[in-house]
């Protein structure tokens, strides 16, 4: 029936091959069950129920993809916007976060109807290629002061804004520990290099009191807290229309970037012949709604599928495999609620170290490219918004080119873009 279903010898793959894929890419990207728990619960939200959203909106976003186009690509809530959602939307504008989910589930409605009409199409080709970057680039940056700021080793200061923590405590020298022992595994390259490190320091912070043990197994806890709480009338507020816009955006910018990314690799996206990619922007379009629904911020593919590429996978049910794993971390809630900000925020730091990767990418040499983008990136973290980053990079980009006698390289959809936030501006 697999066999049938998947078409695993016509990818040259076998259940065997796509069980221990699925088993790769969920080692990788589990993390996100620890972390999002944690970022999420800053606004009030239940930590428990988050913990369930999260693996719910994984399990279903991932079957999703191993049924509608049968990719071997993984699905749960993304990194920086879960971010956005918490320490932006919430934390500096004031917003619930039941309006925050409203905006959620709104944005993955324009994401859908943007993918069947064809318009998520003609805004990817608009957005220049600097600026893909940069705004990856830029949201690796806001994760990393997060990161810092959350962990101890970087504080408030009146004197300098941000200063160095005490690294003699107990906190930041485990966060700090936890940095070391993530990338030197990732550097070796072993599977789950994150999630090691994340327990690891779990298993020293509750040996060292810094955080409570209650064991490792139990029932799943309820999602009432969260499930349905969206408030979608709160959302449509004027002061969240930019958030919806930045939602969208980065949506459009992660999930395409990543689906493309990854098929490539795995060969699923062949030069000139018919492939699933409609079918996958399909899928991605319908978690989001699907997430915001559960109670997490935007469910997003996950680039860390590429490692479960790597390791063999080529069709549906790698994700299949992905699905089933986070339907069964359900069961570990009390590991969950032991884990403290200083096991997260290494795993954090270190996605931003990744992350920053991307400005290699960036057209250096060409003034109108490299300024918009170089903005897009620093003012995410020295505003504390990836919304702020955005509209400076857009808005720059079609100055730039214009002042410089070339506003016909301005796609269309990026003088769009750049009026929305103007406007947004013109309002505040």
């Amino acid at each position: 029936m697999l066999e049938d279903f998947f078409g695993l010898k016509q990818q040259g793959t076998s259940v065997r091959i796509e069980v221990i894929a699925g088993i790769t890419t969920f080692l990788t990207m589990s993390y996100i069950i620890f972390v999002n728990p944690e970022i999420l619960s800053s606004t009030g939200m239940d930590r428990n129920a988050v913990f369930v959203a999260t693996c719910l909106a994984a399990a279903l976003g991932s079957l999703i993809m191993a049924l509608l186009p049968r990719w071997p690509i993984a699905m749960a809530p993304g990194m920086g916007l879960n971010a956005f959602f918490a320490f932006t939307v919430v934390g500096v504008m004031g917003f619930t976060w039941q309006q925050a989910l409203g905006c959620v589930f709104i944005s993955g409605v324009i994401f859908l109807i943007l993918t069947i009409s064809g318009i998520r199409s003609w805004l990817i080709e608009g957005i220049p290629h600097s600026m893909r970057s940069a705004v990856a680039a830029g949201i690796g940056l806001f994760l990393a002061i997060v990161a810092l700021k959350s962990s101890g080793i970087v504080v408030a200061s009146e004197a300098t804004y941000v200063a160095l923590g005490d690294l003699t405590k107990t906190g930041p020298l485990l966060a700090i520990l936890g940095f070391f022992i993530i990338a030197a595994l990732d550097g070796l390259g072993v599977r789950g290099a994150i999630l090691i490190g994340i327990l690891v320091i779990t298993a020293l912070s509750i040996a060292l009191g810094v955080s409570q043990f209650s064991g490792i197994v139990s029932m799943p806890p309820s999602i009432a807290p969260t499930f349905l709480h969206l408030d979608i009338l709160g959302a449509l507020h004027s002061g969240l229309a930019h958030v919806i816009l930045v939602f969208v955006l980065v949506e459009v910018f992660d999930a395409t970037g990543t689906l493309i990314g990854v098929a490539k690799r795995a060969g699923l996206i062949p030069e000139g012949k018919p492939n699933r990619l409609g079918r996958a922007l399909l899928a991605d379009s319908t978690a989001i709604v699907a997430g915001s629904l559960l109670g997490t911020s935007s469910t997003t593919a996950y680039v860390e599928s590429a490692s479960g590429v790597q390791a063999g996978g080529r069709t549906g049910l790698t994700a299949l495999v992905v699905a089933v794993l986070f339907i069964a971390a359900l069961f570990f809630s009390p590991l969950a609620g032991a884990v403290s900000v200083y096991a997260t925020s290494p795993a954090l730091l270190y996605v931003a170290c990744l992350m920053l990767r991307e400005v290699v990418d960036v057209e250096w040499a060409d003034v109108t490219e490299a300024t918009p983008a170089a903005l897009t990136a620093l003012m995410m973290p020295f505003t504390y918004s990836i919304a702020n980053g955005l509209a400076f990079g857009f808005i720059s980009y079609a100055v730039l080119k214009t002042l410089t006698g070339r506003p016909a390289q301005v796609h269309p959809a990026t003088w769009l873009v750049a009026a929305l936030f103007v406007i947004r501006f013109a309002l505040e």
